[in-house]
């Protein structure tokens, strides 16, 4: 069983997800060591890209961030690489298609299994062209991971099941990524609706900023995601203290102390 798996057999999953460079790649360092102390579960490490179509401003402005410091996809595989040392938690690399198609599937997957890498998410890669992304996962044994959004079919769902590994990120609301006070109205719908026709767990993203929210989330889905409020945060230069106190502000699962 790999570390994705046994993340999801243990309990709901509290991800994070940071920017690699935002700030600077030790300044990425040391806010994922943070993050991880603070009980995080599992970390998604995102590749900076000039058209993210599904982020918001935060997550913008915090790519380009990272863009003017020149970081790239084989940067962030070398911050994976770098964290796995420290840690034994599941890392997935989080991107677009672009910058993989840049520097190859074969380079990335090589060096993305090096790193430790347990799982790809990229964002823009639809079911219907990823034969070529899900045969490099299974070769290098790293699970594909695809979005659901709320105007996905169930037989659609199911197409995707049929390649996904890992978990199925439900991405919750229409439109782009950013903090947000409270769910939609569907989300208990469209989640048991991915249930009904996935065999893997389900996370719930796209908004979450609050330990009232993510209480919500673990009542019904396998655990949520954390984005925005983490590079809003990393955007002012927090430091680690202030980071640990609001991750485990968040945390719903077990009282802790702020």
């Amino acid at each position: 069983m790999n570390r994705i798996d046994k993340t999801f057999k243990r309990d709901k999953v509290f991800i994070a997800y940071l920017i690699a460079g935002q700030k600077g790649l030790d300044y990425s360092f040391n806010v994922a060591l943070s993050l991880i102390e603070s009980g995080v579960d599992l970390l998604e490490v995102g590749v900076p890209f000039s058209d993210p179509v599904a982020d918001g401003p935060v997550i913008q402005r915090a790519m380009n961030d990272a863009l003017v410091r020149k970081v790239t996809i084989l940067d962030a595989l070398e911050l994976i690489k770098r964290i796995r040392k420290y840690t034994d938690i599941p890392l997935v690399l989080f991107s677009y298609l672009n910058p993989i198609l840049q520097f190859g599937y074969n380079r990335v997957f090589k060096l993305a299994k090096d790193s430790g890498v347990d799982g790809t998410l990229i964002v823009d890669l639809p079911v219907e062209e990823s034969i070529a992304y899900v045969l490099k996962c299974k070769k290098y044994k790293i699970a594909p991971i695809f979005v659901v959004a709320p105007s996905t079919t169930s037989g659609r769902i199911r197409q995707i099941d049929k390649h996904a590994q890992g978990f199925l990120y439900y991405a919750c609301r229409k439109g782009t990524t950013g903090m947000k006070k409270d769910l939609p109205a569907d989300f208990a719908k469209n989640v048991r609706l991915i249930k009904r026709n996935s065999k893997l767990p389900v996370v719930v993203g796209f908004g979450v900023s609050s330990r009232r929210v993510a209480k919500k989330i673990i009542n019904i889905a396998d655990g949520f995601v954390v984005g925005s409020l983490f590079v809003d945060k990393i955007s002012q230069g927090v430091g680690s203290r202030e980071l640990k106190k609001i991750t485990l502000a968040i945390e719903p699962r077990r009282k802790r102390k702020v």
